[in-house]
């Protein structure tokens, strides 16, 4: 756009330059001849016999006036000063040029004209510019006798023909030049854009979980190395913010689990203590029944031990999760092997193929399919018709099982906190069924995730990767 803008004030510039300087030209070209013709017209009227006055100019220009003409190669008109044509060097003067009588604003214009002539420009009938002159012949005291008239007088094309030449040649080293930008101005944005874009892809890559790579500046233009500069700092900053919020997430962690223990097992503490504080005050060595109370506050016992040991071992599977033992599994008859534990008519499998084959984890695949069937029956148990289905379904990349039942469903403030490991809607359990199976997917580069209607149902789908 540079270049396109600056051809084309050169080109106005230089064709009003040259416009302006061929005007000017014509106008010297003209008074030049006027000045000579003039100077053999005065010539003649000073060495003529015939009285020097307006009515004798036809006699004293009689054969003069064609040899004037031919001498200047110019015709020459004669008119009295009230503009009547007098004498003239065509056979027929008559012509697009010239008239018998001048018009009132050629009279008007040599009257207030403040040289001793005065010229304008006009166009013919055959599209020719054409420049005539009038100015006054004066006797050898200056009086006017006659006006002096030279009709088409034609402009010189050399003028014109060098300005398009020059504008010719203009635009053929403007078109070289315009070639010359493009190709520069291609390989220059390639250059710049390919900097750019290394660093709009460190930019995309850029991640908090993961140590990111630093631009090297001695490998970019420096026109970005600001923008280098500050997105290495950037990633400097980046780096420290991850390294204690990882802190911070993990104290935090730690804080909330040890509150999560505590809470649990102070749970099953209460009754024991309350029982056997009961035991105490109401045990009589004389009553006949103390073995059946014993027997009574020994299960009351075993069972918040049980307790106990459920949510020690819970806690210690979410903290210590074993090392993958991965085998070549046909999904759908796993699955159905962990369904098999739970024996009731209300849960319905399908597949939409008996052999679909992944690399994956028996034992993990069985927890999580009894987890996440586990949640469906508990979300069922206030159901008139409960129903839960289990189907398991195949693209190219991913086998996918589904858990869908008919129950409460989760509510929208719940949703975002379903897969907390302290997190449950349940009146037991510690809430880290959910993220548990999250973190095996996780490790599996999986997704698990869910739909769910408040009062309707919940489904839950876990894309496991296909792998061989």
């Amino acid at each position: 756009m540079l270049v396109l803008f600056a051809a084309g004030l050169i080109a106005i510039v230089t064709i009003y330059k040259f416009r302006d300087e061929s005007k000017h030209y014509q106008q010297d070209k003209l008074e030049r001849k006027v000045a000579s013709i003039k100077a053999s017209i005065n010539y003649q009227i000073e060495n003529t016999t015939y009285p020097v006055e307006t009515k004798y100019i036809p006699l004293i220009f009689k054969d003069k006036i064609y040899e004037i003409s031919h001498i200047h190669d110019t015709q020459i008109g004669f008119y009295d000063l009230d503009g009547k044509l007098l004498k003239s060097s065509r056979a027929s003067f008559k012509s697009s040029t010239e008239e018998d009588q001048l018009s009132e604003m050629i009279l008007f214009q040599l009257k207030n004209t403040a040289g001793n002539h005065f010229s304008y420009q006009h166009t013919d009938e055959d599209g020719q510019r054409i420049m005539s002159s009038f100015s006054y012949i004066t006797d050898t005291h200056f009086k006017p006798l006659a006006i002096l008239s030279l009709p088409k007088i034609e402009s010189d094309g050399i003028l014109e023909k060098e300005l398009r030449d020059f504008l010719l040649i203009l635009s053929q080293v403007y078109i070289v030049l315009m070639m010359a930008a493009v190709v520069l101005s291609y390989f220059f944005s390639r250059y710049i854009t390919k900097s750019l874009n290394a660093v709009s892809d460190k930019i995309f890559k850029t991640r908090l979980d993961q140590k990111n790579q630093r631009i090297r500046i001695e490998n970019i233009p420096i026109e970005i190395t600001g923008l280098a500069n500050a997105y290495n700092s950037m990633v400097d900053e980046l780096e420290e913010s991850a390294e204690k919020l990882a802190t911070s997430e993990r104290e935090q962690a730690w804080r909330e689990m040890a509150k999560q223990i505590a809470h649990e097992v102070k749970n099953p503490l209460t009754p024991m203590r309350l029982s056997m504080q009961s035991f105490e005050r109401r045990f009589d060595p004389e009553d006949p029944d103390n073995k059946e109370k014993v027997k009574a506050f020994s299960r009351t016992m075993i069972e918040q031990i049980d307790i106990m040991s459920e949510v020690a071992s819970a806690f210690s599977d979410f903290a210590k999760m074993p090392k993958p033992q991965n085998e070549l599994l046909n999904i759908p008859e796993v699955v159905q092997s962990g369904l098999s534990i739970f024996n009731q008519d209300k849960i319905k499998f399908s597949t939409t193929n008996s052999e679909i084959f992944t690399l994956f984890d028996r034992t993990q695949l069985i927890r999580i399919t009894t987890n996440l069937v586990k949640n469906a029956i508990q979300a069922c148990q206030n159901c008139e018709n409960p129903e839960i289905k289990v189907r398991i379904e195949e693209t190219k990349k991913n086998v996918i099982l589904k858990v869908e039942d008919n129950g409460k469903g989760i509510s929208d403030e719940h949703k975002n906190r379903i897969f907390e490991p302290k997190f449950t809607t349940k009146s037991s359990g510690m809430g880290l069924g959910l993220g548990i199976i999250k973190q095996i997917m996780e490790n599996y580069n999986g997704k698990i995730y869910f739909e769910s209607v408040l009062n309707k149902g919940t489904t839950f789908t876990v894309e496991i990767p296909k792998t061989t």
